[in-house]
């Protein structure tokens, strides 16, 4: 018997205009923010979290039951399932949370890049081309309402190809782009990552107003410190072990590329990817009823 994820609870956050709240998911060290309209009660849902147990090939909801709960609790409406991109390291709760509470699951449109590259390494045509079963593509520059509260779309590939940040009055979701200063940036050698691209991607956010309040996909705890998943523009243009202000685009790559070439893959990014290009969803079942995840051998 394994022992249940823990998760941890971030206090309310009124930030001009939304509040926020957040939960730490441990086994993946993923942060997922609930981004609040209070005058409309309306709400959507930053990169969500399925708890999986690779070993024993097993899925729960425990994670995503308990964030279900507090917004049955709250009166909240749903509006969108947010993905800042398709994520190696879990697997995404989006299609699960939505049986249960509605909402629009969106992603940006490059999306479908991603879902090429992976569709013919696993050389599975139930993975679309074209960006299903995504509800909506996001472009880049494109807005978006959340109740009364207007959302921007910027995208920021260098992690990835489809990444992207969503800006909502002062405070902003990074994904993987920024890790909290004290920890760095984005690795970039999955397929279609590219560290240049991440250095201008990060100067994007950086032209954010200084006090923005950037909420993090993850956090790593050096030191052992407690997890923390919030920090604004200024520190990490300030404090940012890797790319804080005056680190040159060249001397950024450098670095990048040979921290990258010492980097393990992720542990679950094999199951993580089948599932997160579609939009959360597990594999259509076999003949017998079963669903399958492959592993491709001595291709990654």
């Amino acid at each position: 018997m394994h022992s249940l994820p823990q998760a941890s609870t971030g206090p309310l956050a009124q930030v001009a205009g939304p509040q926020v709240r957040s939960w730490f998911h441990a086994p993946t060290n993923t942060a997922c923010h609930l981004v609040l309209d209070p005058q409309t009660r309306h709400c959507a849902l930053v990169d969500s979290v399925l708890d999986f147990d690779y070993a024993a090939g097993r899925t729960a909801t425990s994670f995503a039951d308990a964030i279900i709960a507090y917004i049955r609790e709250q009166g909240l409406q749903l509006d969108w399932l947010l993905e800042t991109h398709a994520h190696a390291d879990h697997l995404s709760a989006a299609a699960y949370i939505q049986r249960q509470l509605g909402g629009r699951i969106g992603i940006g449109e490059h999306i479908r890049d991603v879902q090429k590259v992976f569709g013919e390494l696993f050389h599975d045509p139930g993975i679309s081309r074209d960006g299903k079963p995504f509800d909506h593509l996001f472009r880049d520059g494109e807005t978006f309402s959340i109740g009364e509260l207007e959302a921007r779309v910027m995208h920021t590939p260098g992690h990835t190809p489809a990444c992207v940040v969503y800006v909502v009055g002062d405070c902003a979701f990074v994904g993987d782009t920024l890790f909290m200063p004290d920890y760095g940036t984005a690795r970039c050698d999955f397929p279609g990552g590219d560290a240049h691209e991440l250095y201008r991607s990060v100067q994007r956010i950086f032209a954010l107003a200084p006090q923005t309040r950037l909420y993090l996909c993850h956090d790593y705890m050096p030191g052992g410190r407690e997890p923390r998943w919030m920090c604004t523009v200024q520190e990490q243009r300030q404090g940012n072990v890797q790319i804080h202000d005056g680190v040159s685009e060249q001397d950024f790559v450098d670095f990048r590329k040979q921290r990258d070439a010492k980097l393990g893959m992720p542990a679950l990014i094999i199951p993580s990817i089948q599932v997160n290009v579609r939009a959360g969803r597990l594999p259509e079942p076999e003949s017998n009823g079963l669903t399958y995840l492959k592993v491709p051998i001595n291709a990654v």
